[in-house]
């Protein structure tokens, strides 16, 4: 794992490669995916089918062969062992209670003139979900994706998500029917992006597409945005630690890993000024490494991808984490609540010892679907702003358009717009 000091003179180059962490070669897919795009607007179904046949495995006789029933979603969910059925209804109504809060109003005020402005919130008609599959399947994304669309008010929400070998997660399918989802199909990869994008026989066409995905995915929704809205373009999943010598190694070193072990591709960054505490973390992640399931991937990202960052002081430390702009920054210091105003970028942000990233994955309450690759500098969380839409509220009074209405008329021909400044004028007239 890459070890190396703010004094150190080849810092400079070694830190701006980490900073270029998130950087996906969309260009060596574009032109696959936009084919993708390309068939499924034309063909619909049929390209459908034949691009599942040929990346997950199987083929479906029909479009119907492709919705996922909720009978079978049910049956699932009335399956689970009730310790688990407990954990994933105490998660849907954390996420679903933070989330309320986040809700936007609708809202009017009415001036001296009479004059009325405000803004009104409405749902998006229908969204779509995309959830991964692949390498791991996330119910959590479900859940993540799914409940704040279900608090905006959205009527229709729709789930892709890919079933290679024809196999789907049963939390999974517990989870759709926690959430209420009607309509959900075995699709995945641009495909499915494609499919919600522009509709077909089967699935129909979405306002907006939210859920993570692979450079697939991340790509397809790139070139899809603009028909619908999308909520970012996300990255390999990554953390960053600020640690002070107060931290236990041992946390440290698990708390990196928990990202490490999503895939190759994701980055964990540390950032000290206790040098002890980074040989000691360094060592614990090395006897941590010895005891997961998933090692290898774990220490090809920690190797690759993960590095250690000493410091001259906390100031300096900070200044780093916020140029980085982690999708994850956990504050594990002695003083984390006085760090946070000095954090200006994170995703989000887990303050303490008794805070690690997977608390806020599964349960906490705050979404997970968040901007990586240094795009926190101007992305959001997902959250309830993404199902949503805002309309401007303008009811003049005569009063009030008598008050306002010459400057409005000067300042439209001073751009050459007769017509915009007649119209003004015309109800101001004595």
């Amino acid at each position: 794992m890459l070890q190396i000091k703010t004094i150190d003179d080849n810092f400079k180059a070694q830190f701006e490669k980490l900073l270029q962490r998130g950087k996906m070669d969309i260009d060596n897919v574009s032109d696959i995916v936009a084919n993708i795009i390309k068939e499924i607007r034309t063909n619909g179904n049929k390209s459908l089918i034949k691009h599942i046949e040929k990346f997950d495995k199987w083929k479906p006789s029909c479009g119907e062969d492709l919705q996922i029933s909720t009978k079978e979603m049910k049956n699932e969910y009335d399956s689970l062992d009730n310790e688990l059925k407990n954990a994933l209804e105490l998660a849907y109504e954390r996420i679903k209670r933070y989330h309320t809060k986040l809700l936007p109003k609708t809202w009017m005020e009415t001036d001296e003139t009479g004059s009325i402005l405000g803004q009104k919130i409405t749902p998006v008609d229908r969204a779509g979900l995309y959830i991964p599959g692949g390498k791991a399947a996330y119910p959590s994304s479900l859940l993540m994706n799914a409940i704040p669309a279900i608090v905006a008010g959205v009527e229709e929400i729709i789930v892709c998500t890919p079933a290679p070998n024809n196999e789907l997660n049963s939390l999974l399918l517990a989870a759709m029917h926690l959430c209420g989802i009607k309509k959900a199909y075995k699709v995945g990869g641009a495909s499915a992006i494609a499919s919600m994008a522009y509709g077909t026989d089967t699935i129909p066409k979405v306002d907006v597409i939210t859920g993570p995905g692979n450079i697939f995915v991340a790509t397809a929704k790139k070139l899809v945005y603009g028909e619908v809205n999308i909520d970012m373009i996300a990255g390999p999943s990554e953390i960053g630690i600020l640690a002070d010598k107060s931290s236990d190694a041992k946390l440290l070193a698990i708390d990196l890993l928990s990202q490490a072990e999503h895939d190759e591709m994701a980055s964990s960054i540390l950032i000290t000024t206790d040098e002890n505490l980074a040989k000691d973390t360094k060592e614990e992640i090395e006897n941590w490494l010895k005891t997961l399931d998933r090692e290898k991937i774990a220490r090809t990202s920690i190797e690759n991808r993960g590095a250690i960052i000493i410091t001259k002081d906390f100031d300096e430390a900070i200044e780093l984490m916020n140029e980085i702009a982690p999708e994850h920054l956990e504050v594990v210091c002695e003083n984390a609540m006085e760090i946070l105003p000095k954090i200006k970028h994170a995703g989000a942000i887990f303050l303490g010892s008794y805070t690690p990233e997977p608390i806020g994955d599964y349960i906490a309450g705050p979404n997970h679907t968040l901007p990586t690759g240094g795009t926190a500098k101007f992305y959001s969380p997902l959250s309830v702003d993404n199902f949503i839409k805002k309309s401007s509220i303008i009811c003049m009074s005569k009063t009030g358009i008598e008050k306002i209405g010459n400057e409005c008329a000067l300042l439209a021909k001073t751009e050459g717009l007769g017509a915009h400044a007649a119209s003004v004028l015309q109800r101001i007239k004595k």
